[in-house]
């Protein structure tokens, strides 16, 4: 589509709203010529002290559309580049919605995270009118309006038992039995690469040794630790065992409401290697068969089934622990709704209290995007989505995380639903932001959250095993930026 921006150049946020409401389209900037330019939109912003108005002229093979809105301007200046971005997309949105006929399920709202908006309309409305907003000014469905608010108010309720020096601890494991189709994640088959496992591991140790000191030194308290991949239980009991151990020896973990591992790949787990995680006080682990058809598992590239799914499950309840998860993907090769029906029927059997339900996402660097596998239509994935939540609500679930990625089949969502107490805090705090991730391991991305700030900073662990193993000078610069932050921190509460 030929864009042409006029008082701006806000690239980004007309690019989500072109990605969503017209995913086969790229942009291409540059002035329209609406003669010769079949697939063309001219954005035009102006905007005085009070208020910021843009206006969309949207034209698709003939058909036109125009659409203008205005919102007021005020704030910081952080809070007025939002806003712009903000009227930006609600106009593209409204003169896209006429032009079309149809709204997404998600009306206008582009970003990763609905909750974000949903927690400003409760501020200024209160929660009851704050489901109305979402519809009425984002044209959001009701269905996902609730999910928006219910999600957001369960972020609240985390929040609100935080305390300032809390963190979140996660250890990654960049590993796994074989490559699923639709995974783009930076990790290395064992099949290629298990001389890498003990070289990993000495690093990882390293690492851990380094940075508990280094929170010990600041006054941090880790209150919840998550590990997760690739698919942790590709190591063996033994590597567990160490990798565990010396998280306990150096951390400070008395304080740690969960202790969450992504046991993921059936195929990866046996009861040794469970009886390493229980001894190691761990309260949750996610099994993640992502189907329960053994068709759909080949065609992503599993090599386990569906009776394996089963006997994995049977050896989680035997060893036992308080929480079980367990993720599911709606849109998957080769799935069809009523698979999706009978994969989600088999999960709840198992009694777990905790289920994700992702939806496709077709990521760039993924087998899946240069395959020629079927995939379910957008239509169909709503199909499953649609039977999901009220099934799960009915067996006492409730949603408490949500997010949105990048070319999601029908732009939907991905939801955390759980019975009461079954919750991951971990997930809440990530996704909503509310503390500092520290990251350990290959690819880690240590996230620094300045809450009263509103500030964000990012560093990151080289991407690949072999690079992390070989360059640890980084993890010493990742740990000074750490450690100004808090430092920072520290003398501005101290009012230095």
């Amino acid at each position: 589509m030929k864009l042409h921006l006029i008082g701006h150049d806000e690239k980004y946020a007309v690019e989500q709203s072109l990605l969503t409401l017209f995913p086969a389209e790229r942009p291409v900037y540059g002035e329209v010529d609406r003669e010769a330019d079949a697939v063309w939109a001219v954005i035009t912003l102006a905007e005085d002290a009070e208020a910021v108005t843009v206006t969309t002229e949207l034209c698709v093979d003939g058909k036109s559309e125009t659409h203008s809105y205005s919102h007021p301007l005020r704030g910081t200046d952080y809070e007025r580049e939002g806003q712009r971005r903000h009227t930006i997309g609600l106009s593209f949105f409204g003169a896209a919605k006429k032009l079309l006929g149809i709204a997404p399920a998600w009306g206008s709202l582009t970003g990763v995270r609905p909750t974000k908006v949903a927690i400003a309309a409760m501020a200024e409305h209160g929660r009851e009118r704050a489901e109305r907003v979402l519809q009425d000014t984002y044209f959001v469905t009701p269905a996902r309006a609730r999910l928006a608010i219910e999600c957001a108010e369960a972020g609240l309720r985390a929040e609100a038992a935080l305390e300032p020096r809390d963190i979140s601890l996660y250890v990654g494991i960049p590993f796994c039995p074989t490559r699923c189709a639709y995974c783009s994640f930076v990790s290395q088959s064992v099949e290629k690469s298990l001389a890498l496992i003990e070289p990993y591991l000495d690093a990882l140790c390293r690492e851990i040794e380094d940075a508990a000191a280094m929170v010990r030194r600041l006054g941090l308290r880790v209150k919840s630790f998550y590990m997760g991949g690739g698919t942790p239980t590709t190591l063996s009991a033994p590597q567990m065992d160490r990798l565990l151990t010396a998280l306990e020896t150096h951390f400070d973990l008395s304080a740690c409401a969960e202790r969450t591992i992504e046991a993921g790949r059936p195929d990866t787990i046996t009861l040794d290697k469970l009886r390493v995680l229980k001894d190691h006080a761990t309260t949750r682990v996610s099994i993640n068969p992502q189907s329960m058809s053994d068709e759909v598992l080949r065609a992503i590239g599993r090599h386990h089934t569906a009776a394996d799914i089963e006997n994995a499950m049977r050896m989680v309840d035997e060893v036992g622990f308080a929480s079980v998860n367990m993720d599911l993907i709606a849109g998957l090769p080769q799935d069809t709704v009523e698979r999706f029906r009978d994969t989600l029927t088999r999960v709840l059997d198992f009694g777990t209290d905790n289920i994700t339900i992702h939806t496709l996402s077709l990521k760039k660097g993924s087998r899946i995007t240069l395959e020629q596998s079927r995939i379910p239509s957008p239509e169909e994935v709503g199909e499953m989505l649609d039977f999901a939540a009220p099934l799960l609500r009915a067996q006492d679930f409730a949603p408490y995380y949500l997010y949105r990625q990048k070319y999601m089949s029908g732009s939907f969502e991905n939801v955390g639903w759980a019975k009461p107490g079954g919750e991951c805090l971990y997930n809440i705090y990530i996704m909503e932001e509310l503390h500092t991730i520290l990251s350990l391991g290959a690819g880690g991305s240590t996230k620094l959250v300045d809450r009263k700030g509103e500030y964000i900073e990012r560093v990151f662990n080289h991407k690949y095993p072999q690079e992390y193993i070989e360059r640890p000078e980084k993890l010493g610069s990742n740990r000074e930026a750490f450690a100004a932050f808090y430092t920072d921190r520290m003398k501005g509460e101290n009012g230095k």
